[in-house]
C-alpha cells in the first residue's frame, strides 16, 4: 500500500499542491486527472520520491517505478543501455549483452516494440522512445508503477497493448497510479479516480463505476465552461493555397488531416512542409519555412518547439522575430511582452511573461508552442499532435483557435494520433500507407472506426 496524507508542495510563493490525500492498494489502477497546472505532476514527483513535500505524511513501498511525462531516454545510448541504465546484467565483471536481450525481448514484444536493441535511442520515433521508457519501468518489476501521461505519444494500437500489459500487472498485485488527459481511457482502465483542481483534490479516490465523463469534466473545470468551437465556413473556392505534388492540395480555410500507422509516411510530409525534411518545392530549412509563413507545432515540444531556459515572452515572440529577420529581442521587449500577455489570456496559460518555460507544466508548455506561431500570423498551419499532453479544457481551447484560424482563411494540415481529434476538426482526412495515400475520407465519412479500418487495411 502507498498512502499519502495532507501532501503540500510550494515553489516560492506558489502553492502547487495543497493538503492532498491519496492511497494506492495492490492490484488496482488509481487514476489522477485534472487540468494543466492542477498539480498532477507535482503529486507524481512527491509520491515517487523525486521531490519532498513541504507538509504531509507519506508511506510508500521501496519498489516504485516511474514513467515521467517528459521523456528521459538517453539519445546517444542504445535501446538496451536505456533499458538497464544503472544496473545492467553482468557475467562476472562484464556487461552481458546476451542476458540483456533475454530479459528485454519478452517485455518489448509484449509492448509491441520491434526495434534492434543496439539501435541508438535518439533515432527512434517519439512513440518508440515512450515505449522504451515504459519497458525500462516494467523490467524493474515494481510493486508500484506510476505512469504520467504514458499514452500521449502512442498510436491507438500501442495504447491497446499497454492496456493489456497493465491488466496483467494488476492481476499480479501491482498497484498502478495512472495520470492521463484521455478521460475515456481513464474510465476504462481505472478502478478509482482522483480529480485535482488548483492543487486540491475535488474528488478523492472515488470508484470510477460511480462517475461518468461529464461528471469528471465538471469536477476538473469547476464553474468554467469548455471553450466553444468557432463557427466553421466551407473552404473557399478558387486556387488551392497549398499543393503537395502527387498527394493532395489544401484550399484556403480547409483543415486536411493526415493519418497512418507509424512509418506510414504522413509525418514525413509534415517534416518537408516545415523545412525539416526534403521534397520538391518544399522549404529548404526551418528559417525558410518560417519566412514563407509556415507555422509548425511539433509533437516533441522540448526538442523542436521551446527554449526551456528562456522566459515565456521570448518563446512566444521567437517565430515572429525569426520571420521578420530584424534586430534583437531586447530592442522590442515591450511589444513582445505585451503580445505574450495577450497569448496568456487567449490560451489561458498558467504563467507570467517572465516565467522560465522550463518551470511550466507540460500542457502549458504546449500552449506556449501554439502561442509562438499565432503571434507570427501564419499563412499555413502545420500541426503534429498539437494537443498532446493537454487537458480537456485546453484541448477545447486549442480546437477553437484552430477552427477560428481556418474560418479566417488559413489552410491547416493536421496529423494526430488522436482519431477523435481528426474527426472533430478536419474537412477531410488522407490515410497513408507505405508513403502513399490509400484512402480519402470526407467529413461525412469520418469516424474513428472508419479511420482505424483504413489505416490497418492490408497491413
Amino acid at each position: 500500500m502507498l498512502r499519502a496524507t495532507g501532501l503540500t508542495r510550494r515553489y516560492g510563493g506558489v502553492t502547487a499542491l495543497s493538503e492532498v490525500d491519496i492511497a494506492l492498494a495492490p492490484g488496482e489502477v488509481h487514476a489522477v486527472v485534472g487540468e494543466n497546472g492542477a498539480g498532477k505532476s507535482t503529486l507524481v514527483k512527491l509520491l515517487s520520491g523525486v521531490e519532498r513535500p513541504d507538509a504531509g505524511t507519506l508511506s510508500r513501498l521501496d519498489r516504485i517505478a516511474l514513467v515521467a511525462q517528459e521523456l528521459t531516454v538517453f539519445p546517444d545510448l542504445t535501446v538496451a543501455e536505456n533499458l538497464f541504465p544503472l544496473d545492467p546484467p553482468r557475467r562476472g565483471f562484464l556487461v552481458s549483452r546476451r542476458r540483456m536481450a533475454s530479459l528485454a525481448s519478452p517485455v518489448l514484444r509484449e509492448l509491441g516494440l520491434d526495434v534492434p536493441l543496439d539501435a541508438r535511442a535518439g533515432t527512434l520515433s517519439l512513440a518508440d522512445q515512450q515505449l522504451v521508457e515504459i519497458g525500462r519501468a516494467l523490467l524493474r518489476e515494481p510493486a508500484v508503477l506510476i505512469l504520467d501521461e504514458p499514452t500521449s505519444a502512442l498510436p491507438a494500437d500501442a495504447v491497446s497493448r499497454l492496456m493489456g500489459v497493465l491488466r496483467k500487472l494488476v492481476s499480479r498485485g501491482v498497484a498502478v497510479l495512472y495520470v492521463s488527459h484521455f478521460l475515456e481511457e481513464v474510465l476504462r482502465i481505472a478502478t478509482r479516480i482522483t480529480v485535482l483542481r488548483d492543487g486540491r483534490s475535488v474528488l478523492a479516490g472515488v470508484e470510477t463505476a460511480s462517475v461518468d465523463l461529464d461528471g469528471v469534466v465538471a469536477a476538473m473545470l469547476g464553474n468554467r465552461a469548455l471553450a466553444p468551437v468557432a463557427q466553421r465556413r466551407p473552404p473557399r473556392d478558387g486556387p488551392p493555397a497549398l499543393v503537395v505534388d502527387g498527394l493532395f492540395s489544401v484550399a484556403p480555410g480547409e483543415i486536411v488531416g493526415l493519418a497512418g500507422l507509424q512509418g506510414a509516411g504522413h509525418l514525413e510530409v509534415l517534416a518537408a512542409l516545415s523545412g525539416r525534411g526534403s521534397g520538391t518545392g518544399m522549404p529548404r530549412s526551418v528559417r525558410a519555412a518560417v519566412r514563407a509563413g509556415v507555422a509548425f507545432v511539433p509533437s516533441d515540444r522540448k526538442r523542436y518547439g521551446l527554449m526551456l531556459d528562456k522566459p515565456l515572452w521570448q518563446n512566444t515572440s521567437a517565430a515572429a522575430w525569426l520571420g521578420a529577420g530584424r534586430g534583437g529581442w531586447w530592442l522590442h521587449r515591450r511589444a513582445h511582452v505585451s503580445a505574450a500577455r495577450r497569448s496568456i489570456t487567449r490560451l489561458r496559460i498558467r504563467g507570467g511573461p517572465d516565467d522560465l518555460v522550463a518551470t511550466l507544466s507540460g500542457g502549458n508548455q504546449q500552449k506556449v508552442v501554439f502561442a509562438k506561431w499565432l503571434e507570427a500570423d501564419p499563412r499555413l498551419l502545420v500541426l503534429d499532435d498539437p494537443t498532446r499532453g493537454v487537458d480537456v479544457g485546453a484541448r477545447a481551447e486549442m480546437h477553437a483557435v484552430i477552427s477560428s484560424l481556418a474560418a479566417a482563411g488559413t489552410p491547416v494540415v493536421l496529423a494526430s494520433t488522436d482519431l477523435a481529434e481528426l474527426c472533430e476538426l478536419c474537412d477531410r482526412v488522407l490515410v497513408f500507407q507505405r508513403g502513399r495515400v490509400v484512402a480519402r475520407l470526407t467529413r461525412s465519412e469520418l469516424s474513428e472506426r472508419a479511420l482505424s479500418v483504413a489505416m490497418n487495411a492490408g497491413t
